[in-house]
């Protein structure tokens, strides 16, 4: 089944497994690399429950639409597994999961763990503005429109005054997102850096959540 981006951002969405026994909360955003993941590897014991996307807009709400998440499905799995970095919860949902007994992905955001985040805090980068494969293809819904520059495009240097360089995150081979991002960059008026990641700390993370 392919994700339908629009229903990753707003609604969120489930791929379960039918003997699955451990289930993967995870943010929409993350849907088609955990999905991918779960295919290539053959991990059909894993089922997928995916969080609006667009709750990273209002980080504030990710830790109670999480433990809201967990009571649900609970008594449906053996395990549960935080498909979430920090965030932008500044530590919140590592206390909840921690109170829980529920494990969680390291890192501060996926930009960190889609580079590894070894690598990502030795780069201490304070000028990036970084984009994922789904970021791209969502720029619109997630950057242009909610901070009104579709409507007030005089307003991007306030927002974007202080970076110099968009980053493109890749996490797959894909010449027409790399065209997407070159366009994202451009009208962000930013310079424009394309690294492929692959899928990071996120696939290590996962073959330990998948384990036999």
């Amino acid at each position: 089944m392919t994700p339908d981006d629009q229903q990753l951002t707003t609604d969120g969405a489930a791929f379960p497994a039918p003997t699955a026994r451990i289930l993967l909360l995870a943010c929409g955003a993350l849907a088609h690399e955990i999905l991918a993941l779960i295919r290539t590897n053959g991990w059909d014991h894993l089922s997928l429950i995916c969080l609006p996307a667009i709750l990273h807009n209002h980080p504030e709400r990710i830790t109670p639409a999480v433990e809201t998440a967990i009571a649900r499905h609970r008594p449906e799995y053996d395990e549960i597994f935080v498909v979430y970095a920090d965030c932008g919860t500044g530590g919140q949902l590592k206390a909840l999961c921690d109170r829980l007994g529920v494990g969680m992905v390291e890192g501060p955001h996926c930009y960190s763990f889609f580079e590894g985040n070894a690598a990502f805090a030795e780069r201490a980068e304070v000028t990036a503005f970084y984009l994922t494969d789904f970021l791209v293809r969502q720029f619109d819904a997630f950057v242009w429109k909610p901070l009104g520059l579709d409507r007030h495009p005089d307003l991007r240097d306030m927002y974007f005054g202080n970076y110099e360089t968009l980053v493109y995150q890749a996490q797959t081979d894909d010449p027409a997102l790399d065209a997407r991002a070159r366009d994202c960059a451009a009208r962000l008026g930013l310079s424009y850096e394309r690294r492929f990641t692959g899928y990071g700390d996120l696939e290590t993370t996962l073959r330990g959540v998948a384990r036999p």
